[in-house]
């Protein structure tokens, strides 16, 4: 029998379980050795309900302690570069949590942390693992839509915020509101299905407009009425890119629209895809006509799972698919996304030659 992968998990909040836990404890060749929370409470309660015999406080301590070959880090923002990087110099794999850090600064740090200790980094970008997404980036790679020159990504909720006065809306520790909580997933997927373009100039507009209220909280996040609140809840932008392309987005907690709403479109020269709320749509021409196609994918059929991905990544050597490579590329725009929003007019975007290598396809 093969040695099981040994697993610690590092921040046990509410995604760390729906998530990681429920997705590491599934898979018959890791096992579940460590919980750390610097809340003592949780991580018991945590490690009660997996039957994890070890919970820490410190995750230095913990790293130190346990041979851990891969650990979760599911931490406020804020604290992703410095546990990711300690966990890497330990010689542990990591799957840290979306962002990979609050800045490129920080993103840098890691991705540097990586390639000088050989191991593995995967970002915990679950839509690039749906089978939506898996279907559409093998029929872009194909070639089906031809060159990509339009593309828009959006998330907007109604009543979203996930927890007002908590770190989610603390500028310090999460790095910013919904376009570093929704954006990161909406406009990333995008840009991986095309291919992570270079990217020419951004411009950026954010708005604060529920900082008052607890009534637009989303379902299941209790929100702290003495808490900060100092990030945006609603970013809207346009990015342009070197070959031609331009893609535009919207991201929201909290808007006065009809219901929540995901989506993402891309337009290329023989045919465009649109994925909206799940449902997935093909338009191109066929016997000299227009055709909508619609595909239908097996629910039952599930064409990538992350966590068997990660394992599979460590154990084989091969790159995850989503490396902080890309972690680097997506902040750098956020950085300056940002920055537009903040100057009030468009900011360039320009290629870094220490991370050009490989950020770019």
């Amino acid at each position: 029998m093969k040695k099981k992968l040994r697993y610690g998990l590092i921040g046990a909040g509410s995604n760390a379980e729906k998530k990681h836990l429920t997705g590491y404890s599934a898979l018959p060749h890791v096992e579940l050795v460590a919980v750390c929370d610097v809340n003592q409470e949780k991580a018991k309660k945590m490690a009660e309900k997996y039957q994890i015999s070890n919970l820490y406080t410190n995750y230095t301590v913990m790293l130190d302690r346990e041979q851990l070959d891969l650990v979760s880090v599911c931490t406020p923002n804020l604290f992703h570069a410095d546990i990711s990087i300690y966990a890497l110099n330990r010689g542990v794999h990591v799957h840290c949590e979306k962002p990979l850090a609050i800045s490129a600064v920080d993103s840098q740090k890691i991705l540097d942390a990586k390639r000088k200790s050989g191991k593995m980094l995967m970002i915990g970008l679950n839509n690039r693992m749906t089978n939506e997404a898996v279907f559409i980036k093998q029929y872009i790679d194909e070639g089906n839509l031809g060159d990509i020159y339009q593309a828009k990504a959006g998330w907007r909720r109604r009543s979203g915020i996930p927890g007002r006065g908590t770190w989610f809306t603390n500028k310090q520790l999460s790095g910013g509101g919904v376009m570093v909580d929704l954006g990161v997933h909406y406009l990333d997927l995008v840009l991986y299905l095309m291919g992570n373009p270079e990217p020419s100039y951004i411009t950026g507009s954010t708005r604060r407009t529920y900082d008052h209220t607890n009534l637009r909280n989303r379902n299941g996040y209790a929100g702290n009425p003495n808490g900060i609140f100092d990030v945006e809840d609603s970013a809207v932008g346009y990015l342009q890119l070197k070959n031609g392309g331009a893609v535009s987005f919207e991201f929201s907690w909290a808007s006065n629209i009809e219901k929540d709403t995901t989506f993402i479109e891309l337009i290329g020269t023989k045919g465009g895809i649109s994925l909206v709320d799940g449902r997935l749509k093909i338009f191109s021409e066929q016997q000299g006509t227009c055709v909508d196609i619609v595909p239908q994918l097996s629910p039952n059929v599930k064409l990538l799972n992350e966590f068997e991905h990660f394992t599979s990544c460590i154990l084989s050597g091969e790159e995850p698919l989503a490396p902080p490579e890309h972690g680097v590329y997506m902040m750098e725009i956020i950085d300056q996304f940002y920055r537009s929003a903040s100057l009030g007019q468009p900011v360039l975007l320009s290629r870094r030659e220490r991370t050009a290598a490989v950020i770019y396809d």
